[in-house]
């Protein structure tokens, strides 16, 4: 705006004709001509005429329509020559005139942004919360009001001042607001531990963010979040959900846990009695899926569908012992609800190979 307005060089004749015009268009220019001649030859407090410059702009504000108000926002946005009353009377007006000098103006000092917290709308405080390098003050204050769209905006200013006590707190609130999650994620005023708070709640996307970012013990969280989730329910005396792990972020996470394993030689039969003991349904599903060459599909339709058999078949096909079976699927149907429905029998499929039962799981089609 300073460049536009040097370019400007009104004579004082233009701007006499302008004075006496009432004309929406000749207002517009007479403030633009005012305002370029203070930025060529800023007033000083103290100076004569920046008292009555003053007085001048505050009588044209006052009885100015919208459009002369947000030209008269627009040219002193940046100006620290301009009337301090002025600027504060211009923050507090609607916000399209608000707008220039709440992100700009050098004038607003942290006094003037608190008191537009208290008394201004939600879009007057998110461009508070916008403005580049607001204080520590300004940003406690805005996490103090709680409301989620400026917090939001606090959170994505990345030149504002924020202590790691508010940015706990941003964390802390993310876990109800998810908009707050992505501009935390790349907040600078993150750390490891941090991170690792934010990282249970967030999806997918953004988990990849945050381990690339910070070092996350991924698998270990997802254990202690599945642990907590436990405790909570337990608190209420309540059953917990049938899979904690049905969502699409610990499931692509899971997916992601057991292909890694499989490719360095450690998934074996007993790491899918152990994902069940630990109640890790979708753990078992995943590692059932590639130990047996499954489609993922196929793999939970068995581990709900009303009868054991395809179970006992994709089991049988990866090496788990018949004899530990039905100890296993006791342990599933906690976790499910019941399912696999049905009877156990000791058919003579269980005698099949391993290439047997495979052929014969993939044949199948579970109700």
């Amino acid at each position: 705006m300073a460049t536009e307005l040097s370019s400007v060089k009104p004579a004082p004749a233009d701007l006499l004709a302008l004075a006496r015009s009432r004309d929406t268009a000749d207002q517009q220019r007479l403030l633009r001509g005012v305002a370029a001649l203070c930025e060529a030859n800023p007033p000083r407090p103290g100076d004569p005429s920046h008292a009555l410059l003053s007085e001048i702009f505050l009588t044209l504000a006052a009885r100015a329509e919208r459009d002369i108000r947000r030209t008269l926002s627009e040219c002193l946005a940046k100006a620290d020559w301009a009337p301090p009353a002025l600027i504060n009377t211009l923050a507090l007006d609607e916000i399209s005139i608000a707008r220039p000098v709440i992100a700009s103006s050098p004038l607003l000092r942290d006094q003037e942004l608190l008191k537009i917290l208290v008394e201004c709308t939600i879009e007057h405080q998110i461009e508070v919360a916008r403005r580049p390098r607001i204080s520590g003050r300004i940003a406690d204050a805005i996490i103090e009001g709680g409301e989620p769209a400026v917090m939001t905006a606090l959170a994505a200013n990345r030149t504002a001042e924020v202590s790691e006590a508010a940015v706990r707190r941003l964390v802390e609130a993310s876990q109800r607001i998810a908009a707050l999650r992505a501009p935390l994620v790349r907040h600078p005023a993150m750390n490891d531990q941090l991170a690792q708070e934010l990282y249970g709640w967030v999806g997918q996307a953004l988990r990849q963010a945050i381990q690339d970012r910070f070092r996350v013990d991924a698998p270990a969280l997802s254990d202690a979040i599945d642990e907590a989730v436990r405790a909570a329910y337990a608190r209420k005396g309540e059953a917990p959900p049938p899979d904690l792990d049905d969502n699409p972020a610990r499931d692509e996470m899971e997916r992601r846990l057991v292909a890694k394993m499989d490719a360095s030689g450690q998934l074996r039969p007993g790491y899918l009695i152990r994902a069940i003991r630990e109640g890790r349904l979708s753990l078992f599903e995943h590692a059932l899926s590639i130990m047996g060459g499954f489609a993922l599909a196929q793999v939970r339709d068995a581990v709900r569908a009303d009868t054991p058999e395809p179970l006992r078949l994709a089991c049988a096909a990866v090496g788990i012992d018949r004899a530990v079976f039905p100890a296993m699927v006791d342990e599933i149907r906690k976790l499910t609800g019941g399912l696999p429905a049905g009877e156990l029998r000791k058919p003579r499929l269980l005698e099949r190979s391993g290439e047997s039962a495979a052929r014969a799981f993939r044949a199948n089609r579970a109700a």
